[in-house]
């Protein structure tokens, strides 16, 4: 592996974990974002997760080109919470970071986002994004006023009836310590195909014990490309049940379990209502499944905080889940 041995006996400072898969149209352009911000202690984990498409070919070709760069291949396809901890496992660096195999950095961002994260001293800095959709651009930021200053995690998973950033869930939009890494908080639940990052982020905010929010510009997200799960109506888009089970049941076990759920519950209703009023986009068979799973989901959660979640929402959305909480689940999928 060519570019593995560029990297041999280098102190490494960045590690950036950028998961590929069926990207042979946006890989390049990712590619070359990551040679304007190379670095000599900065490497980058390219994780091949199994393309049946020009993605590996590319690859190949940028390990030994590409500065810093080292070729992580799987030997079957596992999605991308399980490529990123490849990376994670792989990682040699004091501080880590994302990036999606078809989205891109703005040149030297990296080094802005290693100067914060520095200079605060915490254990992760959250950033702001943009957003492209074809050639629209829209600026998405982390839903915190408060910037450049150092907070505690878990104060500002509150309120609950408001988007806060553990509703900003995304793993490219910041920058992390090392020691997240060792204390077991930076790793993905594997095998989850969607919302992989909502497990993740709370488990951030419940456990690290600062954060900061910066205003970078760097990161360039590429939405509504086709290949995109959240693009797929089939059943792996289920799996945000799986990803918010996991929610609940860790928020449960939190010291401050009272104040948290309430927060977790609401989302996890909001979630389930996005998905039941888009629901023409699945199949028949994964919708029906949509139906039972997000019924069984809250018959599972607590009834007294979900009744109150439901209490708090607007009519359409409150009216909806009402239904689908109505109705019977077979008794497999009731636990």
């Amino acid at each position: 592996m060519p570019g593995a041995a560029l990297t041999v006996g280098r102190v490494v400072k960045l590690s950036v974990v950028v998961p590929f898969y069926n990207v042979q149209t946006y890989a390049p352009d990712t590619l070359k974002s990551l040679a304007a911000n190379a670095r000599e202690d900065v490497e980058f984990l390219l994780v091949e997760d199994c393309s049946h498409d020009e993605t590996p070919d590319i690859l190949t070709r940028a390990a030994a080109e590409l500065p810093g760069a080292r070729l992580l291949r799987h030997e079957k396809n596992g999605g991308l919470a399980t490529a990123r901890n490849t990376g994670l496992d792989a990682a040699r660096g004091e501080y880590l970071t994302f990036l999606d195999g078809d989205d891109w950095l703005a040149p030297g961002y990296l080094f802005e986002l290693l100067a914060v994260i520095e200079e605060l001293g915490c254990d992760f800095v959250r950033t702001d994004h943009v957003q492209c959709t074809g050639r629209r651009r829209t600026v998405h930021r982390v839903p915190h006023g408060r910037r450049g200053v150092v907070l505690d995690p878990r104060s500002v998973i509150l309120p609950a009836d408001r988007s806060t950033s553990v509703d900003y869930a995304y793993a490219w939009a910041g920058i992390y310590h090392r020691r997240l890494l060792d204390d077991g908080l930076l790793h993905f639940t594997d095998g989850l195909r969607t919302a992989e990052d909502r497990p993740w982020i709370w488990r951030l905010h419940r456990e690290a014990k600062s954060m900061a929010v910066a205003g970078l510009l760097g990161v360039f997200y590429r939405r509504g490309v086709a290949s995109s799960l959240t693009q797929i109506g089939d059943v792996r888009q289920l799996h945000f049940i799986r990803a918010f089970d996991q929610v609940i049941e860790e928020t449960a076990r939190d010291r401050d379990a009272e104040l948290l759920l309430p927060k977790a519950v609401r989302t996890y209703c909001a979630i389930i209502s996005h998905h039941l009023g888009t629901i023409e986009r699945f199949e028949p068979p994964v919708a029906r499944q949509l139906r039972i799973l997000s019924a069984a989901a809250m018959k599972r959660m607590p009834q007294d905080i979900l009744n109150d979640a439901l209490d708090s929402m607007d009519a359409q959305r409150a009216s909806r889940l009402r239904r689908v909480r109505r109705r019977p689940v077979p008794l497999e999928v009731a636990a």
